[in-house]
């Protein structure tokens, strides 16, 4: 903003004014009354071009505001959908482990199982070698 050329005019604005107030006292009723009518309306003018401004200044804030909110938002939602990803992945390699956990168990359960079996088997051929060398020595 030119502080210089808002208070260069502000000076005029002075100047005409004190003009017409000397003007202003020498004239009649009808005269003054003319004139008061001339700077009213010219008053409500001004007033509803600064209105006009400010509800313009005012839209514009809050259509600013209303967008960074929706950016704020936007922003938190793709944070959200990112965080979600994240752990949503975390749990499918907790659900991977948890797999290869079960798989790894169920390997070794069916190592152990045969190994018992063929033990079982290995015991059972032992004692019955044993119940007959027994029943031919006997």
């Amino acid at each position: 903003m030119n502080y210089t050329e808002s208070l260069v005019a502000l000076q005029k604005s002075v100047d005409d004014t004190v003009d017409e107030i000397r003007q202003a006292a020498v004239e009649d009723h009808e005269h003054l009354a003319a004139r008061i009518d001339k700077h009213e309306s010219s008053a409500r003018q001004r007033l509803d071009d600064v209105n006009g401004k400010l509800d313009s200044k005012w839209n514009q804030v809050k259509a600013d505001a209303s967008a960074k909110m929706t950016d704020l938002k936007a922003n938190m939602a793709q944070r959200r959908k990112v965080r979600d990803a994240e752990v949503a992945s975390s749990d499918a390699d907790w659900a991977e482990a948890d797999a290869a956990s079960a798989v790894d168990l169920a390997i070794w359960a069916t190592d152990n199982a045969r190994n018992s079996i063929l033990d079982a088997i290995d015991a059972r051929n032992h004692a019955d070698d044993l119940t007959k060398l027994a029943a031919q020595h006997a």
